[in-house]
């Protein structure tokens, strides 16, 4: 939340440079707002089902662990009990913590789509110059196209800077969240596996749920699999920037000897010496070699992980036998 006020602080500003941005330079691109419109329906609605899939584990949870109490009573307190094992159970106190756990579900949401659907905007601009661009390879044209393209591509990756100079906190947010979540759910898989029991242990009422007590094992295993392909989705599609910053390269090595001059030379030495890219807080770049990056770190947390427990889970099993 802090990080989108800071956002909502310097967005007045970052709009009305892009607007200048965009008299100079139109861009035409009509399948922007169905890129982000279509992206966000898809997100929010995996997000809903995710949410409603948690819900019908905790409900049954509560089933099983509080069956002598009243349905929702039982599910609050088995839902959140950072919340009812310090504060007496009420029906209001219950909807408020309800209500603030949805609105932090899609906040989660909302902070991932901030980044893809910026993400598609600025990958537009610079796609923009590529296409004239990649129009122009190998053709003889004279030294103010060059000099009217360089200073076009110029302006659209300043407009990067200006953006991750406004966004780069909620992209750190983002890939910080996503990352945690990974390794811990990841972690707890792999460690005690996904069993369809209760953890109450108490299979009076299991059968009578709506999975037959595999809720939280459904659940669990969406949860995970919309995790990573969520997280996946965000770095290729962020990455996309830097991409598309690094498409006029192959073109201006292909113009004709007869007409290259010291614009195109300034503009590969742009292109080639200038990292355009979201980053997050300036720690990372978001580059499509970050996702390998990010893989190897989940890969060896595991291993350490792993390796720290290991003992232990040897000496319980050797007290066990004894």
């Amino acid at each position: 939340m802090l990080m989108f006020l800071q956002v909502a602080r310097k967005w007045p500003d970052l709009a009305r440079y892009a607007a200048k941005i965009e008299d100079l330079d139109p861009n035409y691109d009509t399948k922007l707002t169905y890129k982000c419109n279509g992206t966000c329906a898809i997100v929010l609605s995996l997000a809903l089902l995710e949410h409603i899939l948690s819900l019908l584990s905790a409900f049954a949870g509560a089933m099983v662990c509080f069956p002598d109490m009243s349905l929702y009573e039982g599910f609050v307190k088995h839902f959140y009990p950072w919340v009812f094992n310090y504060l007496p159970y009420s029906p209001l106190l219950g909807f408020m913590t309800q209500f603030l756990h949805f609105q932090s579900t899609f906040i989660w949401n909302f902070s991932d789509l901030f980044v893809i659907c910026m993400s598609y905007y600025l990958t537009s601009r610079l796609e923009h110059v590529n296409m004239k661009l990649l129009a122009a390879q190998g053709k003889y044209l004279p030294e103010v196209f060059w000099r009217t393209t360089r200073e076009e591509y110029g302006r659209a990756a300043q407009l990067v800077r200006k953006v991750d100079d406004v966004i780069s906190g909620v992209v750190f947010i983002s890939f910080a969240n996503n990352l945690f979540f990974i390794c811990l759910q990841l972690f707890n898989t792999l460690e005690h596996g996904i069993k369809g029991t209760s953890e109450c242990r108490n299979s009076r009422n299991q059968g009578s749920t709506v999975f037959g007590g595999y809720e939280a094992a459904i659940y669990f295993l969406f949860s995970l699999i919309y995790l990573m392909a969520r997280s996946i989705a965000v770095s290729l599609i962020a990455s996309q920037v830097n991409a598309a910053s690094n498409t006029p390269a192959p073109v201006l090595y292909d113009v004709p000897s007869p007409v290259y001059c010291v614009e195109v030379q300034r503009f590969l030495d742009q292109v080639n010496g200038d990292k355009v890219a979201l980053s997050g807080l300036q720690f990372f770049s978001v580059t499509r070699g970050l996702l390998l990056t990010v893989a190897g770190t989940i890969v060896t947390y595991e291993l350490v992980m792993f390796q720290f427990n290991s003992p232990q889970d040897g000496a319980t099993n050797t007290t066990e036998v004894h």
